[in-house]
């Protein structure tokens, strides 16, 4: 959103999902839904400054979004029973549908995981709802390319509008087999504003507060199920870290270092009564096994007294339940902390978490640990690559200054050199030979004897010297290295980074 606008940023990222949510119920149609809820938005920034806020925005933008959707409607009406619709749409005082969820984000979230989408398309397309996460989020939260997730979505869309999949409240018998698609969208929106993919601000409170809300909301819809009781701990102990992850100034402050007394002491309390509850119901599941090693976390008053060992086993237990490459890299730190850094690098996987910010993150820290600088630097720049987020940004570029590097080194795709031929006509060409880069084909210097002669005319001369300043052997009659070995070799190059 533009500056002269702020209250509109606000306003989307507190009600987008909610007017979403009430539009695809009242037009049967996600698309038609989220094109309205957007055109109103658009509407809002170049109207909002100049005449002010509406008394309620999110009056303001439920309204002009439901007028959009209904004139979209009558423009595209090719039959009579389209203009019928419309006009149905425009009787203000419709009844609500009834149903066992009441809450109009949560009603949403139980409507799109179907059972005839996939899981993975379930999830992506309610962060996409109603959580208002961009495409490049959702991707980082999967840990897929951009595009990638873009055609799931589209995918997802498409086979809901062909399917004819109806957006109605599920049956309160149908809500058990939709609720792993729920618990995981509420989990990943906790994730996404628990540590912000872009912005100055580390954490995004609303989609935490919000995460936080709804999963309270399915605890009370569904009070027997142990995993939503799970989840909801998670996030609760979780939560109450958020005062402490941050200095005075702003900055980063990891967990060990973290001032312990300034967790919020009732998220505490109520989550460690969740796990405990869990426990006695004793039918253990992701969430509760994750809540359970935030819980341990939180029994000590300071990091030096954590149990890493009951960590350590609590992980075992997590990836014989739900393996993935994420809870890998977590049991790795937690392995550090009993056996070592050394141990813990011999256990991560680089291949199936390149992409993923936190792994290079922790890679670099395990590397500093353990003494091996050069490495280190290397994982820091890839974990500096990986994020927008400007907060994460400055502790990268601060460990990387701790390590004795002034902010990061950037390498180019491939390193530069300016020979005597092409410095005299302006051109760049790629260094033949330094830090391991392939050797080019051909060798081009400029010859000592004629300024502007090349290897090749030292081939027809006989041997001549290289004018760098730290000298080279003579050429040979064989200079050129792509069918022959290179006529000079210089133990120095001069690179143009």
């Amino acid at each position: 959103m533009t500056e002269e606008a702020p209250d509109v940023a606000a306003v989307f990222r507190k009600e987008y999902g909610r007017a979403v949510a009430v539009l695809t119920r009242v037009f049967r149609d996600l698309d038609l839904a989220e094109d309205a809820v957007q055109e109103a938005f658009a509407i809002a920034v170049q109207r909002w400054p100049v005449d002010g806020p509406p008394p309620s925005p999110a009056g303001w933008i439920l309204t002009t979004a439901r007028n959009r959707g209904i004139d979209r409607l009558r423009r595209e009406a090719a039959r009579q029973d389209k203009h019928a619709q419309a006009a149905l749409l425009a009787v203000p005082d419709e009844q609500p549908e009834e149903g066992p969820v009441e809450d109009e984000r949560l009603r949403l979230l139980f409507t799109c995981c179907h059972p005839a989408l996939a899981p993975q398309a379930q999830v992506a397309l309610t962060l996409r709802l109603l959580g208002g996460l961009s495409t490049t989020e959702i991707a980082r939260a999967f840990l897929v390319p951009e595009a990638t997730m873009a055609q799931r979505l589209v995918r997802a869309k498409s086979k809901i509008r062909h399917a004819r999949i109806p957006y109605r409240v599920p049956e309160e018998a149908d809500l058990p087999e939709r609720l792993a698609g729920v618990l995981a969208v509420i989990y990943l929106v906790f994730n996404a504003g628990y540590v912000a993919t872009a912005g100055d601000r580390l954490v995004r409170e609303d989609l935490c507060l919000e995460a936080i809300r709804l999963a309270r909301l399915v605890c009370r819809l569904m009070p027997d199920e142990p995993e939503a009781q799970g989840l909801l701990a998670l996030l609760l102990l979780t939560q109450s870290r958020r005062p402490a992850r941050t200095a005075a100034d702003g900055s980063l402050v990891l967990l060990p270092d973290q001032d312990r007394g300034r967790w919020d002491r009732e998220l505490v309390a109520e989550g460690q009564e969740l796990v405990r509850a869990c426990l006695r119901r004793n039918t253990p599941g992701p969430y509760q096994l994750q809540a359970a090693i935030a819980a341990v976390h939180s029994d000590v008053r300071t990091s030096e007294e954590t149990d890493w060992r009951q960590i350590v086993a609590l992980y075992d237990a997590l990836l014989a339940m739900a393996p993935s490459p994420v809870v890998a890299l977590n049991r790795a730190v937690a392995v550090a902390e009993v056996a070592g850094p050394e141990a813990a690098l011999a256990l991560l996987d680089d291949r199936a978490l390149l992409g993923y910010q936190p792994f290079h993150g922790v890679r670099a820290d395990l590397l500093r640990r353990a003494g091996r600088s050069a490495e280190a630097r290397a994982a820091y720049e890839a974990a500096l690559a990986l994020t927008d987020n400007a907060v994460e940004r400055a502790f990268l570029l601060g460990r990387l200054s701790e390590l004795g590097r002034e902010g990061p080194l950037i390498k180019p795709s491939r390193p530069r050199l300016r020979t005597a031929r092409g410095a005299q006509k302006g051109k760049v060409r790629p260094c033949p030979r330094s830090d391991g880069w392939t050797r080019r084909a051909s060798c081009v210097r400029r010859s000592r004897a004629s300024p502007g002669t090349s290897c090749r005319g030292a081939r027809r001369t006989g041997a001549r010297r290289c004018p760098a300043p730290h000298g080279c052997r003579p050429a040979r009659r064989s200079c050129r290295s792509g069918r022959a070995r290179s006529a000079h070799r210089s133990e120095r190059r001069e690179l143009q980074w």
